[in-house]
């Protein structure tokens, strides 16, 4: 049976919205794979001059950055400007309180844009490194999402990101899957998939890799409180429009039981990083012969 898996943006930027406040404390796995992915620039000797966070969400993300990088501007994109008010409040309330009240002193402030990352509000080459942790998995062109990435890097410019493969959620797939005709679980794009679309949109030297997290639940309940309190709702135009009945919602509980483990309920994620480089301009060497053919000389 096929889904109409397209994103309803609206829907989405609601979604994350409302879950800003919560968002914080909820996301472990995401702190986690943010700490991840920070590790792997120990191995890649680059000093970028600007930085995106594309999808900051309320910031985590872009203070590790700016700590790492303190010579770099820092440029922070999301598509819920609720999540960019925590940022900002998250960002103060880490400072001494005397610094809080000198906002231009021995700081490096960073720009806040609200906008979606398949259309990046930004001039061509104007950015030194594009970091994105799980965010383009919200994106419903990637291809498109890649050549805008592409589009606004410098020329020996970096990207780096991570998102979700195929197997994120398999269990509530499953669950979900006999019980009706609806969409229930976003679908997500195969890790080659990925470095194939890397490479159609003009970046060299792609690297893949992929690795499994999985947490535990004491119920099915807390497995879906979790994803709505990082706003990572059902927002597909598959989805269901109305309520899901006792019984409907009875079967996806008893589906998911039969899963337990250990006394506990696993809910798997497939993590999937990637980084690529904006190659330099090729140079052509020409014989002085063709030079003075062509008039250059």
């Amino acid at each position: 049976m096929l889904y109409d898996h397209t994103l309803d943006k609206r829907l989405l930027r609601r979604a994350f919205e409302q879950a800003a406040a919560s968002y914080e404390q909820s996301a472990v796995l995401q702190r986690e794979i943010c700490d991840r992915m920070l590790s792997r620039l120990e191995y890649i000797k680059y000093m970028p001059d600007t930085i995106l966070d594309a999808g900051s969400g309320p910031g985590y993300g872009t203070r590790l950055l700016a700590a790492r990088y303190p010579a770099a501007a820092m440029m922070a994109i999301d598509i819920a400007q609720s999540m960019h008010l925590q940022a900002r409040a998250s960002g103060t309330d880490m400072l001494p309180g005397w610094r809080r009240w000198l906002p231009f002193v021995h700081r490096r402030s960073t720009g806040y844009i609200c906008a979606d990352i398949e259309q990046l509000p930004l001039h061509e080459a104007s950015i030194g490194m594009i970091w994105s942790n799980l965010a383009i998995q919200w994106c419903n062109d990637l291809k498109q999402t890649f050549s805008e990435a592409h589009r606004v890097l410098k020329a020996g410019g970096l990207l780096m990101f991570s998102t979700f493969g195929p197997d994120t959620l398999k269990e509530l797939r499953q669950a979900f899957k006999p019980v009706d005709r609806f969409s229930h679980v976003n679908r997500f794009t195969d890790m080659h998939d990925i470095g194939d679309l890397l490479v159609h949109c003009g970046f060299s030297l792609p690297v893949m890799d992929m690795e499994y997290i999985t947490l535990t639940y004491d119920d099915v309940r807390g497995v879906m409180r979790d994803l709505k309190a990082i706003g990572a709702q059902n927002v597909t135009h598959g989805r269901r429009r109305g309520l899901t009945g006792k019984g409907v919602w009875q079967q996806v509980i008893d589906r998911y039981e039969a899963l337990r483990q250990d006394g506990k309920l696993p809910a798997t994620y497939e993590v999937v990083y990637g980084h690529a480089w904006k190659p330099e301009p090729r140079t052509v060497s020409l014989k002085p012969e063709t030079r003075r053919k062509l008039g250059l000389v």
